[in-house]
């Protein structure tokens, strides 16, 4: 550690050539033994080089590209947290899409009410549609139990024997299919074409067999589903309508919100309280997102504040220590501080591992500036 960073008064007792010599007193040369004595250390103090801060800082840029329309603050001039300091133009375009976005989430609102009013008018549309559907029920029931089924498909579903019957079917027009143009008299023609006209009157019979099963199961879906309906109306609308009014309802909600959202990232707002210190934009002026535009910084408090801390040094320094900060270009201001905070991240420098340490000082010199250097010495 060299003389910059910190002094240190030691006190070197050194006695080993003197205790040889006493030793030689009343005894043999040989026989002395001399006692090494401690090196006592005085307290220390460290020295750091550090930098004049504000309590805090920040850089202003607008999250969407744009061109600047306004620019309502100057260097110097002191914003509060949430001012507007600069906007962007196409400002009535987004106004217009605003309203558009109101006018939605007024219908969708208004469809959900209406939704909800006219849940006695669905539950009697419901009670008309079970009408209907017990007598379609009724008539495929009817047609049903008064179709006669072929002795040949007694043991069969309606499925099963349409697909026998076909397969029936198909045989007997093969077998006939060689004697389809013979006379008319020919015994094997004829047995043939019988037992064609038989197969076609099996199949026949069992497609309509299949169509009543299935008109009758189809009505009955349709009633069941009726009941269901009736019985979920019971406690309000559809689900399903009540869900899809609800999602127009929310989908209008964010796109007032997006539409409102993009109308405030035309505005740049200063995020702290404090001093415009640097501005770099001009009416006009062509701007990228997340480009830098303007700089606040908040004079109220101000601080030293050093990196130079190895990690040697930063074990003895500790929040709430006493320190003084004398600036390079005021050697004659000497200014109390407290040691506010300490970085639990290290940086690397030439080989030196280094800490930041904060100080917060007791008063507000005019004359300080911002990036001053200054010498900080930690207090014991």
């Amino acid at each position: 550690m060299d003389s910059r960073r910190s002094s240190l008064t030691i006190i070197l007792v050194l006695g080993s050539f003197l205790a040889s010599a006493c030793g030689a007193v009343g005894g043999s040369p040989t026989s002395a033994t001399p006692t090494p004595l401690p090196i006592v250390a005085a307290d220390i103090e460290i020295v750091a080089e550090g930098r004049i801060m504000p309590r805090e800082s920040v850089q202003l840029a607008f999250t969407v590209p744009g061109q600047v329309a306004e620019v309502l603050v100057e260097e110097g001039d002191q914003v509060e947290d949430g001012q507007v300091v600069a906007r962007l133009e196409n400002r009535e375009e987004l106004e217009a899409a605003i309203a558009n976005a109101e006018v939605e989430l007024l219908a969708a609102q208004q469809a959900l009410d209406k939704l909800n009013q006219d849940v006695a008018l669905a539950r009697a549309e419901v009670v008309r549609t079970i009408a209907a559907v017990n007598r379609e029920v009724r008539d495929a029931q009817y047609q049903l139990d008064n179709f006669t089924i072929p002795t040949n498909q007694a043991n069969l579903t309606a499925m099963d024997a349409v697909f026998q019957m076909k397969q029936r079917l198909d045989q007997a027009r093969d077998a006939f299919e060689p004697y389809k143009y013979r006379a008319s008299g020919n015994d094997t023609r004829e047995d043939l074409k019988e037992k064609l006209d038989q197969a076609q009157s099996d199949y026949n019979s069992a497609v309509r067999r299949l169509e009543y099963e299935t008109r009758l199961e189809e009505a009955h879906a349709r009633l069941d589903q009726a009941l269901l309906d009736y019985q979920a109306l019971q406690s309000g609308p559809d689900p399903d309508d009540l869900a899809a009014a609800q999602a127009r309802l929310n989908a209008a909600k964010a796109t007032l919100e997006s539409a409102r959202a993009a109308r405030a990232d035309l505005d740049l707002l200063a995020t702290i309280s404090g001093t415009v210190v640097k501005l770099d934009l001009i009416v006009g002026q062509q701007v990228s997102p997340g480009v830098p535009v303007m700089q606040i910084a908040d004079f109220s408090q101000m601080y030293a504040e050093t990196d130079d801390l190895d990690e040697i040094e930063v074990v003895e320094v500790s929040e709430g220590q006493a320190a003084t900060v004398i600036p390079d270009s005021l050697p004659d201001l000497e200014i109390v501080g407290t040691v506010e905070s300490i970085g639990q991240v290290f940086e690397e420098k030439r080989g030196d591992i280094t800490y930041t340490a904060r100080i917060l000082l007791s008063e507000v010199d005019p004359r300080l500036r911002w990036g001053m250097t200054v010498e900080v010495t930690f207090k014991k």
